[in-house]
């Protein structure tokens, strides 16, 4: 009865899901909300089972309800990589702002304090190298990621106005590239497609040059820097991510030497506004959560490969 119960919405997505698991391990009571559009009910089957989790299937940016107290509300809900964003470009902005407003007037109902998962998209393709919080970014607001970049940078400012205006107790993570199990393999970002290209045998498909960098942190330190943001009693804006920048052409080497195939790269014209640069500056994270990433790219690559293998048939050998 006495048990801290907490709504993470986005719940059966790749990042929600793995929320719902680090919160059940610490005694949460656990209620996770997804309308499905990019979720999966694979993601969390395993805590259908348990009577400390619950499931709403539902979609946050209409009217959002739930019964009893509430003491943590995380709002991870919205698609997260181009290919959805860029097919429901007015769901992605509705989830951003109405969903955002719904859940920050529940959590002011409840008393809950909020967490909402922002994204280094609000950088832009940046002019600051690596990016800090202090940075305001350089987005294109009628650009094709306008509608999740501004989605996400609306989402911040309405959650600081209620922090502010409301007395609400919130919470930003500004998350940089994540990758681990439960990553959709046709989600169109750089890492599932790379591992189900390599699996499959075939070229792996390279956006531009090769030369714009991405930095990947393994999901479990990921999902380790928010609850200790979450916990903690700062409310701008965090960077959680690994700060260990690599060429997109340096990290199909790095695939093709994990999974044993030969490097084979198809060059596809660069998608417009796609960032060149991406590199987290963690200062913050390291001197107000004591966070930093443990996992280095090697190891969370291979426990990632596994996860794929078993969801990819891979070719049969002539």
């Amino acid at each position: 009865m006495g048990k801290k119960r907490v709504l993470i919405t986005g719940g059966a997505g790749f990042l929600g899901s793995h929320l719902c698991d680090r919160f059940i391990k610490e005694g949460y009571h656990v209620i996770a909300m997804d309308n499905l559009i990019t979720g999966n009910l694979e993601n969390i089957e395993h805590l259908f089972k348990l009577k400390d989790f619950e499931f709403y299937h539902h979609d946050v940016s209409k009217f959002v309800h739930v019964p009893g107290k509430l003491d943590y509300i995380l709002h991870f809900a919205s698609p997260a990589s181009p290919i959805d964003y860029l097919k429901i470009p007015i769901q992605t902005l509705k989830v951003g702002s109405l969903g955002t407003h719904n859940l920050l007037g529940l959590a002011k109902a409840k008393g809950a304090r909020m967490l909402i998962a922002s994204t280094s998209e609000v950088y832009g393709d940046p002019l600051v190298h690596p990016q800090n919080e202090d940075y305001w970014g350089n987005v294109n607001p009628v650009g094709p990621r306008g509608c999740y970049d501004e989605a996400k940078r609306f989402q911040e400012a309405m959650t600081m106005a209620y922090h502010m205006h409301h007395g609400l107790e919130t919470r930003i993570v500004r998350i940089f590239n994540t990758y681990g199990p439960r990553m959709r393999l046709d989600d169109g970002r750089v890492l599932p497609a790379f591992l189900s290209q390599a699996l499959r045998g075939e070229p792996l498909s390279i956006f531009g040059d090769g030369s714009q960098t991405r930095s990947f942190c393994y999901v479990d330190d990921l999902v380790e820097g928010i609850y200790r943001l979450l916990l903690s009693d700062y409310a701008l804006p965090v960077n959680v991510g690994n700060p260990s920048e690599i060429t997109i052409k340096e990290f199909a080497e790095e695939i093709c030497k994990l999974t044993g195939v030969e490097l084979k790269v198809e060059y596809q014209p660069l998608p417009q506004d796609d960032p060149q640069k991406r590199q987290p500056d963690i200062t913050r994270a390291k001197e107000i959560l004591g966070w930093e990433p443990k996992v280095g790219r090697e190891e969370g690559l291979r426990i990632t490969l596994e996860y794929f293998k078993e969801k990819i048939q891979t070719p049969e050998t002539v």
